[in-house]
């Protein structure tokens, strides 16, 4: 059978689930676990993130599969329900919503008694200048008024455009947060992601909400998860399948991008950009064979790479970490030009996953 598998690590996700309970001691923990819980396989990780207050996912679907497998937390919608009919789930499943535009404001007053019987928190979103989804400044705070005047438990949300580097929007965005925060007490508050609830520990309120940092990925350029204090939750790997002798002068693979300056030892690994491993890259690329780093060479194919294996013993057989403790996902983003994230995410059904 062919080998690429990934492995997830229940123990680092509790491990960084800790870590957020240390960075935040005082906030409740929204887990994002939105797009396949940043491809993990979300029914691999929730028993991981059991002890999570509640759950982020983006729309209703990921919801009710949360729900399918028999979680009881508090689930926000962090996009809000998309049309009316949307509400009766939200109803009959208990799922706060994100509202951030005055339709949705709308479907939610008219649910108010069952919603509020609930006791369900509606997020109120400020576009304070991601300029993605959001009420502006100059309008929010009469939304949030009206939705209090009608008994509803508001939570103040926004997200930050920037919060991974030092930019001037921060400190707007931040301001403006404030300035509706202190026209709207008392009312609860959330605007820290990943990146914010270690760069700013004096915002982190009465909710965070950790994406990436949970799966052992870095939310910032310039440090790595070691620096962080976490732990890789994903180990992706495939199986060398045979080994080939070229000599000098001779290319590998489409396009005959590599062409060798003395004889080698090549290694063909069963894994591609059909199982979601990315073919482009703009920098150098590495996998691990026992913790030790070897480049990959030539292009990927859509099911096979070839590595340099010269100085290595290997055979048919032998595992290659493509990412996961040695070998980075960051690290093999940066190469591709690309983020930890979006590797994660794009990850095909192809592979067997495991939990570990």
């Amino acid at each position: 059978m062919r080998q690429a598998t990934i492995y997830i690590d229940s123990e680092a996700l509790q491990y960084n689930l800790n870590r957020v309970k240390q960075l935040a001691p005082h906030s409740q923990i929204v887990s994002m676990v939105k797009a396949n819980a940043y491809g993990h396989g979300v029914q691999d990780c929730l028993a991981a993130l059991n002890a999570t207050d509640a759950f982020g996912v983006a729309c209703l679907e990921e919801a009710l599969a949360i729900r399918r497998l028999g979680y009881t937390q508090p689930i926000t919608l962090i996009e809000g329900v998309f049309t009316e009919d949307e509400m009766e789930d939200v109803i009959q499943q208990k799922l706060e919503c994100v509202v951030h535009r005055h339709e949705q404001v709308e479907w939610l007053i008219q649910n108010k008694e069952a919603y509020n019987a609930l006791g369900l928190k509606v997020w109120v979103k400020l576009n304070s200048g991601m300029n993605r989804l959001g009420f502006k400044i100059n309008e929010i705070i009469a939304v949030i008024h009206q939705l209090k005047s009608l008994n509803f438990n508001c939570v103040l949300t926004m997200h930050f455009a920037n919060a991974d580097v030092d930019h001037p929007l921060n400190e707007q965005q931040i301001q403006q947060f404030l300035e509706v925060k202190n026209a709207c007490e008392p009312i609860l508050a959330s605007c820290c992601n990943s990146a914010a609830i270690y760069k700013y520990p004096n915002l982190h309120f009465d909710y965070v909400r950790p994406g990436i940092m949970l799966y052992g990925a870095t939310p910032f350029a310039d440090k790595d998860v070691n620096e962080l204090d976490l732990k890789p939750v994903m180990s992706f790997e495939a199986e060398i399948i045979t080994l080939n002798q070229i000599q000098a002068g001779e290319s590998v693979g489409y396009g005959s991008t590599f062409t060798a300056t003395n004889s080698m030892q090549i290694a063909i690994v069963s894994i591609g950009y059909g199982d979601g491993y990315p073919r482009a890259y703009v920098k150098p690329n590495y996998v691990a064979i026992d913790k030790q780093l070897t480049p990959v060479i030539g292009r990927v194919s859509m099911d096979m790479i070839a590595i340099d294996t010269t100085n290595l013993q290997v055979k048919v057989g032998t595992k290659v970490e493509l990412w996961g403790k040695t070998r980075l996902v960051d690290d093999v983003a940066n190469a591709n030009g690309t983020i930890g994230y979006e590797l994660l995410c794009r990850l095909s059904n192809r592979p067997q996953r495991q939990r570990i």
